[in-house]
């Protein structure tokens, strides 16, 4: 297009009144004007954070597809691998996300705790009546009604992981998936230093695996865990399930935003 004073110096008849029109969209990668509607079908760049009153795009919500994405490769969080049971060799890392950390394991029943039907030394030789988490009245998590994940204590081991160093905190939203399905939890007790992969009654039975704590579990290593870290992704109430389940959902989204 010929340019307006151009224009004007030659004939005005001769180019006639100019007209707006909008900005051409292949002129350069730019932002978009803040009043101009974004084409619905456009993907977010991964690196953009969602405001918090906005809409999150279908491609980053909080899904069991998508937070399995974000589990498939691994920045081990430390040089200390970690063994699924007694006897087994050291196999297992903890891996680090911006906001989380995540691990891929099996399932043993933690059905440690209040004493219940499901949950007693009648029904578990290894059974102790506490947890490391108590609940809101100082008591010890029930295991057969209140999912949590079991996170292994600091290693002594040079290198070794520390949840606490780490910035995860007992009571921190944690999520487990397994055979497609999402379970919301929290980080309820602790385990041995160098064992990974437990969960209780409660959870394996969310997740449709046999609970008994006995003979149930499942042995495979395609179960996802996942932790948040920080002070705000701490559940007021442990036992308040609810409230763990709709805080996961925030933190989930804002870890499927930054990373």
């Amino acid at each position: 297009m010929l340019d307006r004073h151009l224009c004007l110096l030659l004939l005005l008849t001769a180019c006639g009144p100019t007209q707006s029109r909008p900005p051409d969209a292949g002129l350069d990668g730019g932002s978009t004007d803040a009043g101009t509607p974004v084409d619905a079908g456009a993907t977010p760049d991964s690196g953009t954070m969602v405001d918090a009153g906005s809409a999150v795009d279908a491609g980053r919500a909080v899904t069991t597809a998508n937070l399995l994405a974000l589990t498939q490769n691994c920045v081990p969080a430390s040089s200390v691998r970690y063994a699924t049971d007694v006897g087994l060799p050291p196999a297992i890392s903890i891996c680090t996300l911006d906001g989380a950390f995540f691990w891929k394991a099996d399932l043993d029943v933690d059905c440690d705790g209040k004493v219940s039907a499901q949950c007693s030394l009648a029904t578990d030789p290894a059974f102790q009546d506490q947890t490391s988490l108590t609940d809101s009245r100082n008591a010890p998590l029930d295991a057969a009604s209140l999912p949590y994940v079991v996170v292994p204590l600091p290693s002594s081991q040079p290198g070794g992981f520390d949840y606490q160093a780490a910035g995860i905190h007992l009571g921190a939203v944690a999520l487990v998936i397994f055979n497609g399905q999402l379970a919301w939890g929290i980080f309820g007790d602790e385990g041995p230093e160098d064992i990974i992969g437990e969960a209780s009654y409660a959870m394996a039975q969310s997740l449709g695996i046999d609970p008994n704590p006995s003979t149930g579990g499942h042995d495979g290593v395609d179960v996802t865990y996942l932790v948040f870290t920080g002070a705000s992704a701490v559940v007021a109430t442990p036992e308040d399930h609810a409230a763990a389940v709709t805080l996961g959902q925030s933190l989930a989204a804002q870890v499927l935003a930054h990373n």
